[in-house]
């Protein structure tokens, strides 16, 4: 009930922008040849990747290995060598001051100059002309989403290198945690070949370190904690000062036609300034954001120092943390937890030595200083200008640590007058609701199973008898003269799992085909009606105080294919959740893009019990601790709330045929599902004309 990116998908629309690589692959590259070094100036990256991609589709496993590997060392290599020698250029050619008077600029302009030429023929001479490495916009979001990775993994599966398929696996899923196969793929291997550490190629340094620390600090093991989160600090600022480098290289004119733009000599240089300095000034959310991401970690900067002053003080060592707590509240002056803790540690030290001698860390003034004059610049040049601007909040205050060290503490052993922590926890995200349940059915005949507690989570329930055996015949019926192979599922007929074959169809398909007599009309409308009944009964129980609208409805059959249940270890779906892209690795679920972030209660209505396995399953948000199980059978439902609170899969359907109408809903009626207004437009036509009048009987009872 997630959305599902294709392993492939990307590539295969890319493939005619790669045609022109295609068919002259780079030397050593080819079928049954090496991909290795060789002479002269940097392969490009670009290429390298598409004779990878030839070379997969023609059967050659090992060649596309060599060429993938190496399309992915070239772009790093790229980076590396554009890095150092704009690094070695800052160096060697200083900015000159303006001059006063007549002439006063060319001092300036001379410097800009031949520093444009130092970092010119430095990179010509490392890697070759400009034009070798310039990259079509779609590879180069290929690279930072680790498609790579995803052929890179199947043709190591070919070569029978499991390891290296799993890190492979394990790199591409970092960066696509919403990507069903592989997350199951990587599940096999665990089981197959006993690989249980995984290896992230793409990691990054300062943000594994920072991981590390967090979880040691956890731990109590403050002096492992204090190691790994001044490691990830140093690497920080040294990830920084790249990040401001390469902010520096080609810039997109996103409000201007570069071929008929005619601005002045000054208008030209802000609006490329401009860019360049939005972009540096973007550094400290690029440095914040995990790979795959698109929201950062809150607060992330400044949480080092927060978790490094209470670690220093629990080591003994008062002036680091007094440090370390100053370097905190350059960023939040007002923070009253740290401020009382600064206050305590001062008190620690007096007698032997003054604690106004010890100041907030330096790189920290520097960089705070840095970004308000970018932050001041950008919004000078946005009323100036006629920029569109708007300053994001960079050091939310929310995100902070979230642990038990609450000092004084009846459980703790510091004394009552010890450091309190910056105890200004990110809250638990509020809904925009309150959250209930418990409400009316609304019809009689429908049965109540269990609630929340019951199926060990929140904002759940189990309900029976929905619909009758009946009405699950005669939907099934319905179904089988209506669903295609792979609809809903982007055409693909097994999107979760090889072994089953999906089929789907909607609302509105159903009606249709109704209307057009390919199908029984009542049949057709009973579709439509069951599930409204199914939204009443959700938006009832759940006491939701706004309309609940249909955000998508599908009647979806999964079969099981012979010859292909021995041995299964899959899921039918795999663990998601509805409305965020669920982290295990991270326990985290990140509520952005592609995830229907819209999306606010789910149902599932059964129409069978005749098939085996298919039972569907809640878990924790490791994807691995199953809380509760539910067989489907005929007139039973599931509703529970769409977030990362309800983590959910589907166990592999091994025998026979499993059907059921799957249905989200939302809150936001901007997201309304656009096939539901047609579908209530042609319900409302038919009973106008008395075409088809339903037959159904669901009456709702008065409220219990």
């Amino acid at each position: 009930m997630a959305p599902e990116i294709p392993p492939w998908g990307a590539p295969l629309l890319l493939l005619p922008l790669l045609l022109p690589v295609l068919l002259v692959p780079p030397a050593g590259c080819g079928a049954g040849s090496g991909c290795g070094g060789g002479g002269g100036t940097l392969k490009p990256f670009d290429a390298l990747y598409a004779s990878g991609v030839a070379a997969f589709y023609g059967g050659d496993f090992a060649g596309a290995a060599r060429c993938l590997e190496r399309a992915l060392r070239s772009r790093q290599e790229l980076r590396n060598q554009r890095l150092r020698c704009r690094r070695r250029c800052r160096g060697q050619v200083r900015l000159q001051e303006l001059g006063p008077g007549p002439g006063g600029d060319l001092p300036f302009f001379s410097s800009v100059l031949r520093r444009a030429s130092c970092v010119r023929s430095c990179e010509e001479r490392r890697l070759g002309a400009p034009s070798r490495h310039r990259v079509a916009e779609e590879l180069r979001s290929d690279f930072q989403r680790r498609v790579p990775y995803s052929y890179l993994q199947r043709a190591y599966i070919q070569l029978n290198k499991l390891e290296e398929a799993a890190n492979a696996a394990h790199t591409f899923f970092m960066a696509n945690p919403e990507h069903m196969e592989i997350q199951q793929d990587i599940e096999n291997y665990k089981t197959t070949a006993g690989k249980v550490s995984l290896i992230d190629h793409e990691a990054r340094q300062h943000m594994e370190d920072y991981t590390a620390g967090v979880r040691h600090y956890d731990k109590e093991e403050y002096k492992l904690a204090i190691n790994f989160l001044e490691r990830a600090l140093e690497g920080y600022y040294s990830e920084d000062e790249d990040c401001q480098i390469m902010c520096e290289g080609p810039q997109r004119f996103e409000e201007h036609e570069y071929l008929e733009y005619k601005a002045s000599l000054y208008e030209a240089i802000a609006d490329h300034y401009m860019q360049v300095l939005a972009c540096k000034h973007d550094c400290v959310r690029e440095l914040a954001t995990r790979s795959g991401r698109i929201s950062p970690i809150e607060n992330f900067l400044p949480l080092h120092y927060d978790y490094l002053q209470f670690a220093y003080y629990r080591v003994g060592d008062y002036i680091k943390a007094l440090e370390c707590a100053k370097s905190y509240l350059l960023f939040h002056p007002d923070d009253e937890d740290v401020l009382e803790n600064a206050g305590y540690y001062e008190g620690l030290l007096e007698g032997t030595m003054d604690p106004d001698t010890i100041k907030p860390r330096k790189e920290a003034k520097v960089l705070l200083r840095r970004h308000k004059l970018e932050s001041h610049l950008l919004q000078v040049a946005a009323a100036g200008l006629g920029y569109t601007y708007t300053e994001p909040n960079y050091w939310n205050r929310y995100g902070a640590r979230q642990d038990e060290h609450s000092v004084p503490s009846s459980i703790s052993s510091e004394p009552e007058e010890g450091p309190r922590l910056s105890l200004t926890k990110k809250p638990t995200p509020k809904p925009d609701r309150e959250l209930k349940e418990g409400g009316p059915l609304l019809y009689s005949d429908v049965k109540f199973v269990y609630n929340s507690q019951q199926l060990n989570g929140t904002q759940r329930v189990l309900l029976d008898n929905v619909i009758s055996e009946e009405q699950c015949r005669e939907l099934h019926r319905v179904a089988s003269g209506i669903m295609l192979a792979g609809d809903g599922y982007r055409g693909k007929t097994s999107p979760h799992t090889p072994n089953e074959r999906f089929e789907g169809a909607t609302v509105l398909k159903a009606l249709k085909y109704g209307y057009e007599g390919r199908v029984p009309l009542k049949s057709a409308r009973l579709f439509y009606d069951i599930s409204e009944k199914a939204r009443r009964i959700v938006e009832s129980y759940f006491m939701l105080n706004s309309t609940l609208y249909f955000s998508y409805t599908h009647l979806v059959c999964r079969t099981a294919l012979s010859g292909q249940q021995e041995r299964r270890n899959d899921l039918s779906h795999p663990i998601h959740a509805d409305n965020c892209l669920l982290d295990p690795e991270a326990n985290e679920c990140w509520k952005e893009p592609p995830a229907y972030t819209f999306r606010d209660y789910s149902a599932l209505l059964y129409m069978n019990a005749d098939f085996e396995g298919g039972e569907f399953i809640f878990t924790e948000m490791d994807a691995k601790t199953v809380t509760a199980s539910i067989k489907p059978k005929c007139g039973r439902m599931v509703s529970f709330s769409s977030g990362g609170e309800n983590p959910h899969g589907v166990k592999a359907v091994t025998k026979g045929q499993r059907c059921a109408v799957a249905l989200w809903f939302t809150l936001d009626p901007l997201y309304r599902e656009l096939e539901r207004i047609q579908a209530d437009e042609v319900v409302a036509m038919l009973d106008q004309e008395q075409l088809g009048p339903s037959e159904m009987n669901i009456n709702p009872r008065d409220e219990l």
